[in-house]
């Protein structure tokens, strides 16, 4: 026990210290997580003298990740983009699958092999796109859940996959009966787990609620119960722990849930990713090399061009296609695991397990760059994509979000509209691109949305051409420059109150359209110069007066040390 905690200690020690370079030189900190498992595995330094202790570690991080996304959907969501992850999920695994078995009969693979390394690139990394699209707070966002939907579906036929490979390996024959009793397992855990959560537990809210210990308890027990139920019925840990988080997701408490747990995901999600560069091996690395570029253009460059091609004709605009579909553009753990397995039975050579963990890290590397930076290879390739979008798209035959009243930005003034907007008792939304804002307003349980105010989808989203009345906290001009000339376009019977930094541009904004503009120092004068004209020059008045608004301000300001930076939005 002594060695393993000093082994973990090391190795969180020097992910810290990796981490902190990361941070540095701005770069993603799930690269430098990878790194840290190349640098604390067998590569090079060699820590890792208990592997299956740190892979439990591994687990649990998982498990949490995917409970806590699960809490964040609703079952509606499903219904929602059933029928696209249905069909762009299974044609496009089955089209990759396809052509990664062709690549590997080509680099003179068996064709067992080969059909290994078709199905290792078909599936994509629930963990890596549910992590960072969590970090983006676009798990919400259109092409968030369908790329969660298409990872269902991935997860279902993974499940199959894997029920092949061992009936395969313990000299039996996949049977339609397997299947079907899967199935059927499956529907004996979801069913009475959605009546328990939907009927059971609501009646249970002060019992369950009324204690933050047991409630943190509760929910531990409630994932890593199912998740391990679903195990034991032959589904994956992820695929329980998803279930699990949705099944509680109606719950007025899963919000107070999901904050609560984080911190310990964090914690084990790291372990994660360190594991997952602890299995590189760089041996043999230059005759891995066609193999392996081989398969970064199938998985990189094919697998989102057949989902686009696929969101595409069934409706849904460039922009959204593009974006799910990059997001899917890397292996999955699960192919580590099959690869595993298939030559632990002797069913592939060792070569090709080194070069789908090779190919894996690289990928996962690479998809976290595009994931992160999907809005601006967008812009880029915006011109480009037009093929892929039919003349009417998915945002014009749905019904848009309803919203009377939108707010865009929230650190700068912001709160004062919200307290308003709630005395109006009108449907409000708060629209800001600060992460540490949206976790304000979530544990406020404030109706956000995560994303840039100049982004036309999210715009579309919100009903914007008709609310009632937009306001906009943002001090940047030519983002106010570009919603007052949305709005008069598409919305000009809505009213629109913005921010200005000097007089010029205010006169720009009301020449364009605007309703109100303000000015923060000339509002400041306004008010205090009220003040002098009622109560004089007395100290003691401004003493009273100087009580009151720091009093004020310490009650509203306090949540924010940084109350200089720019509002996002």
């Amino acid at each position: 026990m002594h060695d393993i905690f000093t082994e973990l200690s090391l190795i969180i020690a020097i992910g810290a210290g990796i981490s902190l370079v990361m941070r540095l030189i701005r770069q993603p900190l799930i690269i430098g997580h990878i790194i840290t498992g190349i640098i604390v595995g067998p590569s090079l330094l060699n820590l890792t003298k208990s592997p299956d202790t740190i892979e439990v570690f591994s687990t649990i991080g998982i498990a949490l990740l995917l409970f806590i996304i699960g809490l964040g959907l609703n079952p509606k969501v499903i219904k929602e983009v059933g029928k696209v992850a249905g069909i762009a999920g299974v044609i496009q695994v089955v089209v990759i699958g396809a052509i990664g078995m062709g690549a590997g009969i080509i680099a003179g693979l068996t064709k067992t092999e080969s059909l290994f390394l078709g199905v290792a690139l078909s599936f994509s990394s629930t963990i890596i796109i549910l992590k960072l699209l969590s970090d983006k707070k676009e798990q919400g966002r259109l092409y968030g859940k369908i790329a969660i939907g298409i990872l269902l579906i991935q997860d279902i036929l993974a499940t199959v996959a894997l029920l092949f490979v061992t009936a395969k390996s313990g000299g039996e024959s996949f049977s339609f009966a397997q299947l079907g009793t899967l199935t059927i397992k499956g529907f004996a855990i979801i069913v009475p787990l959605f009546f328990i959560g939907n009927f059971v537990l609501p009646r249970l809210h002060k019992l369950i609620a009324g204690s933050q210990e047991f409630l943190f308890l509760f929910a531990i027990g409630w994932g890593f119960g199912t998740a391990a139920l679903f195990q034991k019925a032959g589904f994956s840990i992820e695929t329980g722990a998803l279930v699990a988080g949705i099944s509680l997701a109606s719950l007025p408490y899963a919000q107070e849930i999901s904050a609560r747990l984080r911190p310990l995901r964090d914690f084990f999600v790291v372990v994660f990713f360190i594991v997952l560069g602890t299995r590189l091996s760089l041996g043999n690395f230059s005759n891995l090399i066609p193999l392996i570029v081989m398969c970064a253009v199938i998985v990189i460059f094919v697998k989102p061009l057949v989902v686009m091609i696929m969101m595409g004709l069934l409706g849904y605009t460039k922009r959204t296609s593009f974006k799910a579909s990059i997001a899917l553009a890397q292996v999955s753990e699960f192919s580590l695991v099959l690869i595993t397995l298939g030559n632990r039975e002797g069913l592939i050579r060792e070569d090709l397990v080194s070069v789908i963990t090779i190919f894996a890290l690289i990928s996962i590397a690479v998809s976290t760059y595009l994931i992160i930076y999907s809005d601006k290879i967008y812009s880029v390739l915006e011109d480009h994509l037009s093929m892929f979008e039919r003349r009417k798209t998915h945002f014009e035959q749905e019904r848009k979000a309803s919203y009377d009243l939108i707010l865009f930005g929230y650190q700068k003034g912001g709160h004062e509209f919200v307290r308003t907007f709630d005395s109006m008792k009108k449907r409000y939304v708060v629209v800001d691109y600060d992460p540490e804002v949206i976790d304000q307003l979530e544990h406020n349980k404030v109706n956000y949305m995560y994303g840039d105010a100049t982004d036309i989808e999210l715009l579309e989203e919100t009903g914007f051409d008709k609310a009632r009345l937009v306001v906009s906290t943002i001090t940047d001009h030519e983002t106010n420059l570009f919603l007052i000339r949305l709005l008069e376009k598409f919305n000009p019977n809505g009213v629109f109150i913005c921010h200005a930094n000097n007089p010029s541009e205010a006169a720009e904004l009301y020449e364009l359209g605007a309703s109100y503009v303000m000015l923060a120092h000339v509002l400041g004068s306004e008010r205090i110069g009220n003040f002098i004209r009622k109560s004089g020059l007395k100290k003691s008045e401004f003493r009273k007066y100087r009580e009151k608004h720091l009093e004020y301000l310490q009650t509203h300001y306090d949540l924010f040390s940084a109350g200089d930076q720019p509002a996002g939005g």
